[in-house]
């Protein structure tokens, strides 16, 4: 029975960590961008960037992760690939790149041909020329301890990148999180963390749901779930090639409950 709670509760901390990692990949305002996702797992972040308005190619290890995905039938595209052996695309391919809670794993080796210094290079190196020039990529990640987050920031600034890590709620164990923010152009000013209010988390989690609703609304002009962002969604995936059932007078319209 708690299966579907989890799941969710799943889906909308993953949500808010891709919400999150857009908002400091400051991209153009109201302009679709092409990203990367690295560690793309069944799509949640790509479905966030879909309801965004960006275009995005995932990449991901796992054949059934990948596979997932595609039966959920998500609007970007994926590929199967390891990214401690680069990224496949060519330089410039990409307006900024996200990755949510994948980049420490090359910390690991998992044979003893993989040498977590080469692989974290290698990598950085790709995601490098992959990206437009003054392009940004945002990676969330779960450092074990500061030895392992001083080893990927090394090997991001040997490949190229300026820039440093964004940690949010740096005083609380439950909502602490890191964003390696890479500049792959002229170094820029970091972002600010998030800070916890003087109140109780739960408040604080509630305050930060309302400013999103609030900023996406201003930002985009379009509710999510409303009949403009269906018809909005629907005309995307038009202009992709997907088929898609017409629009009708029910389009959008919220249905009672069933019995």
């Amino acid at each position: 029975v708690a299966l579907p709670s989890t799941s969710s509760r799943m889906i909308d901390v993953q949500s808010r960590m891709t919400e999150r990692a857009l908002e400091l990949l400051s991209l153009p305002e109201g302009q679709p961008c092409y990203l990367l996702d690295i560690g793309c797992g069944t799509g949640l972040s790509g479905d966030y960037l879909s309801d965004e308005g960006h275009y995005w190619v995932g990449m991901d290890i796992s054949p059934a992760m990948l596979d997932a995905a595609l039966d959920r039938e998500i609007q970007g595209d994926v590929l199967l690939g390891d990214m401690g052996q680069g990224i496949p695309f060519k330089p410039g391919s990409f307006d900024g790149c996200i990755s949510i809670s994948a980049v420490q794993w090359l910390c690991n080796a998992n044979k003893k041909s993989e040498v977590p210094t080469k692989r974290l290079y290698c990598f950085f190196s790709f995601l490098y020329s992959v990206l437009v020039r003054g392009a940004r990529a945002v990676l969330q990640l779960y450092p074990e301890n500061p030895e392992q987050l001083e080893l990927i920031t090394t090997q991001a600034t040997r490949a190229g990148f300026t820039g440093g890590v964004v940690v949010d709620y740096p005083n609380s164990a439950k909502a602490k999180k890191f964003y390696l923010c890479l500049f792959s152009g002229p170094s820029a000013p970091l972002p600010k963390g998030l800070s916890e209010s003087e109140n109780r988390e739960e408040a604080t989690e509630s305050t930060f749901t309302k400013d999103r609703a609030l900023h996406r609304l201003v930002r985009r002009g379009v509710v999510k779930k409303s009949r403009e962002w269906v018809l909005e969604k629907k005309a995307r995936r038009r202009r992709q090639g997907k088929e898609v059932r017409p629009d009708t007078q029910y389009t959008g319209r919220k249905r009672g409950p069933h019995f």
